[in-house]
């Protein structure tokens, strides 16, 4: 009895368990194998390379799903369509798996948005990166649905072709366009072309342009002549003064200019002190000083007018003429 009882409770402890477990992914994800969900399909005549399934589904860049299938319309409808009429297209197959709302709208509106431009094309997440499905809306004249003879599985969205694609197209085409340029037409002009530009050499006076491109070289030859002394001048500047600086570098790490300047300051001081104690002194002597140089001066004045009379005595006596003498 109590052995059945353990297995009924450990039966029961099972089964909660499960429940349990089912609930928690329910709960973290598994939701969304419940959701509606919106499956369309694309056809391009074009090389899909690149786009894988489980690429990322964007409608002007806002995420809605992620590409579901990808194969070729010979295995999905045409099994029983001569190989010469078959269509060949890439079927790609996309799921709108956003959230519940979002999957329900675009099956009710699909209809509409497709008749008013909305296209699948291929796009690169960057010029390296991964590819994915775009949606978007173009001219649907410019871009027309493909014809086809089949009932597709699922709602049919058009295609509009790759604009990298495109632009390889484009280059293709011009590279063509090159190859067909007529050869022998562009090798006759290029011959034209170098039998003009011999003549017009030939009428240049490469006598003259030698002789002056002769006499230019002289005359640069000529002044690199003359400046060779001036270089040497400056360059035994240039080392003189270097022996200067390292004398003057030298005097100042041995310490012998601040010491020398340091003797200066000491003197000026010495000289202030004595020119301060001796104020009145030195202007006495600077007083007689001038007094003497204005004695000289007068010296030097009366000897230039009488010499003799400088030296023995006074000046000489005035010379009476003889018509005051008989006055």
């Amino acid at each position: 009895m109590e052995e059945g009882k353990r297995h009924y409770r450990l039966g029961l402890f099972v089964t909660v368990s499960i429940l349990a477990l089912a609930v928690l992914l329910f709960v973290l994800g598994g939701r969304k194998l419940f959701q509606p969900t919106y499956t369309f399909e694309s056809y391009f005549d074009e090389s899909v390379a690149g786009l894988e399934i489980g690429a990322p589904l964007r409608y002007r860049g806002v995420p809605l799903g992620e590409v579901s299938e990808i194969l070729d319309s010979a295995a999905a409808y045409e099994r029983d369509v001569p190989l010469d009429k078959r269509r060949n297209y890439i079927v790609v197959r996309a799921k709108v798996t956003l959230s519940a709302i979002e999957a329900i709208q675009v099956r009710r509106d699909a209809p509409e948005l497709v008749k008013l431009g909305l296209r699948a094309q291929t796009q690169f997440a960057g010029i390296t990166g991964q590819q994915y499905l775009a949606l978007d809306f173009l001219d649907p004249a410019k871009y027309p649905p493909l014809e086809f003879g089949w009932a597709p599985k699922y709602d049919y969205v058009p295609s509009a072709p790759n604009r990298a694609g495109q632009i390889l197209s484009k280059a293709q085409v011009f590279m063509a366009s090159l190859s067909e340029v007529d050869a022998r037409a562009l090798g006759e002009n290029l011959n034209k072309l170098l039998v003009s530009l011999n003549a017009k050499v030939g009428e240049l006076p490469m006598a003259r342009l030698t002789a002056d491109a002769d006499e230019v070289l002289r005359s640069a030859n000529a002044t690199i002549v003359r400046a060779q002394p001036l270089v040497t001048d400056l360059k035994q500047s240039v080392d003189n003064l270097a022996v200067i600086t390292r004398s003057v570098r030298g005097v100042a790490d041995r310490g012998d200019l601040d010491r020398t300047m340091k003797h200066i300051d000491e003197a000026l001081e010495r000289l202030n002190g004595l020119l301060g104690d001796n104020q009145y002194d030195v202007r006495v002597i600077v007083r007689d000083l001038r007094k003497s140089a204005e004695n000289l001066r007068e010296l030097s004045s009366t000897i230039k007018r009488y010499p003799a009379g400088a030296l023995v005595g006074g000046p000489p006596e005035k010379v009476r003429l003889p018509a005051e003498k008989s006055q």
